[in-house]
C-alpha cells in the first residue's frame, strides 16, 4: 500500500506501550494508513527498537512497567531527534509538560480519535522532512524570511519589535511542534524568567494581533491548554 506521505518507501514507525488493546488499535489504523509498525512493550525494548529501525516516528506512552515514558525520551535523545509523540492518560499534565521538556515532539491525550493521531503523526513527519537551514517558512497567510529577519500577511509587510520577533523565530524554527511555557521562557527571555507566564501571555496576544487575520480566533499561533503553544502548519 502506497503511504499517506506519497512515497515508494512508507515511513516507519515504533509504538512503545504496554497495553495489548492501545498497541493492535495503532498496528491496525497505521498500517491501515501505510505506515509500517514496530511494536514494543516497555521502555528498554522501546530504545533498542528505536536504535535498531531507525524509525521516522516514535509513538510513545508515557506510563510503562519498566520506566517512565519520560526517562524512554531522554535516553532515545543522546543520540537521535526522530520524532516523538506521547500518549498520557487525563491528569497527567504534569507528566505531559515534562516529556515536552526532555524532548518530545507532541502528544495525545487518551482517549483519543484516530483521525488526530494520523494528522498529528503526518505534521510531525512534514516538521522533519523540512529543510533544516532553509531561512524561508510558509503558513498560511504567515511568510517568513529569517535571512532577512522580515515577515508578510497576505503579502503586507509586518514590524515586530525585538521581543515579539525572538519569539517568532522560535516558533517558526519549531512550527508544528507544541513548546511548554518554560522553553520558551528560557530561550526567550533566559533561564531566571521559566517562572514569569504572565510575560509570555502578554506577548502571545502581542504577537497574535499582528499575525492572525483574526486574533481572537487564532489559527497560526494555538494555545495548548496547561502546556504551551504551537506555531500551526497550514496549506
Amino acid at each position: 500500500m502506497e503511504s499517506e506521505t506519497g512515497g515508494e518507501h512508507p515511513p516507519r514507525l515504533v509504538v512503545i506501550d504496554d497495553e495489548p488493546q492501545i498497541r493492535r488499535l495503532l498496528q491496525l489504523a497505521l498500517e491501515g494508513h501505510g505506515y509500517p509498525v514496530v511494536e514494543a512493550v516497555n521502555g528498554r525494548d522501546g530504545v533498542l527498537a528505536v536504535a535498531q529501525n531507525r524509525p521516522d516516528a516514535v509513538v510513545l506512552d508515557l506510563l510503562l512497567p519498566d520506566m517512565s515514558g519520560v526517562e524512554v525520551i531522554r535516553r532515545i535523545r543522546e543520540w537521535s531527534e526522530v520524532p516523538i509523540l506521547v500518549l498520557s492518560a487525563l491528569g497527567q499534565e504534569k507528566e505531559k509538560v515534562s516529556a515536552l521538556d526532555a524532548g518530545a515532539d507532541d502528544y495525545l491525550t487518551k482517549p483519543f480519535g484516530i483521525e488526530e493521531l494520523l494528522a498529528r503523526i503526518r505534521v510531525m513527519l512534514r516538521r522533519a522532512l523540512r529543510p533544516a537551514e532553509s531561512p524561508l517558512f510558509r503558513s498560511g497567510a504567515l511568510e517568513v524570511d529569517l535571512s532577512a529577519r522580515r515577515l508578510w500577511i497576505k503579502g503586507e509587510e509586518l514590524h515586530l519589535t525585538g521581543t515579539e520577533y525572538a519569539l517568532l523565530r522560535l516558533f517558526v524554527r519549531h512550527a508544528g511542534k507544541v513548546l511548554t511555557h518554560r522553553q520558551i521562557l528560557q530561550e526567550v527571555w533566559g533561564p531566571k524568567s521559566v517562572e514569569q507566564t504572565h510575560y509570555l501571555r502578554v506577548y502571545i496576544g502581542r504577537l497574535r494581533d499582528k499575525i492572525e487575520v483574526e486574533p481572537a480566533r487564532p489559527l497560526l499561533l494555538l494555545t495548548e491548554p496547561g502546556v504551551g503553544y504551537r506555531l500551526a502548519l497550514l496549506d
